[in-house]
Parts: C-alpha cells; sequence; structure tokens
C-alpha cells in the first residue's frame, strides 16, 4: 500500500477515535456510493453527521481543509442523500471536516463542526 493510502487510513482511525472521545456514535466508516466513499457517517445529537477526513503529513503546501472543492461538496452531498435513502434516516444532516496533520511525531486533530452546507443547484 502507497505511503498516502497508510497515511489516510490513519487519519480516519485518529478521527474516529477522536469522534468516540466525543460522544459521536459511528455508523459506517469508507460507505461506498458510486464507486466513491463517505468517509465517516456517524450521530451525535440527534443529528447524522457526514464527516470527510482529510489527512496530510504537512500543511506547508495548503491545510486539508482547503482541499475541500465545490464539485467534492457537491459529490459527499449526493453520496449523503444516497445513504439517507438507503438507509431510510429522517435526522438532519451537517457535513463536518476533520484534518489530520502529521506534526513531527504527533498528530493534529482539528474538527470544523457544519464546515459547509449542501449548494444550491
Amino acid at each position: 500500500m502507497a505511503e498516502h493510502n497508510d497515511l489516510g487510513k490513519l487519519g480516519e482511525d485518529l478521527a474516529t477515535n477522536y469522534l468516540l472521545k466525543c460522544g459521536y456514535r459511528i455508523l459506517d466508516r469508507n460507505w461506498i456510493y458510486q464507486k466513491k466513499e463517505l468517509d465517516i457517517v456517524a450521530l451525535k445529537d440527534n443529528l447524522l453527521v457526514v464527516v470527510e477526513v482529510k489527512s496530510r503529513s504537512t500543511e506547508y503546501f495548503e491545510h486539508p481543509a482547503d482541499a475541500i472543492t465545490l464539485s467534492k461538496i457537491k459529490f459527499l452531498v449526493r453520496a449523503t442523500q444516497g445513504y439517507v435513502d438507503s438507509k431510510e434516516i429522517e435526522q438532519e444532516v451537517r457535513f463536518d471536516v476533520i484534518s489530520v496533520i502529521k506534526k513531527g511525531l504527533k498528530f493534529e486533530i482539528e474538527h470544523i463542526e457544519d464546515a459547509f452546507s449542501a449548494p444550491i443547484d
């Protein structure tokens, strides 16, 4: 497995553990929709929370959260609608981003709640 894939998997593991410690209930990880995936789907305070995890070995070039483009947001919204429909979920949805940045031998986790809203097409 490529090193960036290892970092991505580790970042998702760290984000999952962080969310669990913060009282989230993890429903799914790496849920596939049309050959793409939702990183983490969780419940918190009666909200369905879709979490996009971005991991980087450095933030020198770009902060991980800045990698969430409009096309990525549109995909996440469509995939979330697929998730909600397939699971017959009625909760309100919130989109979060968790950035995991390697800092020496440690990792810094930044959680941005309600990071974006569904765009109106």
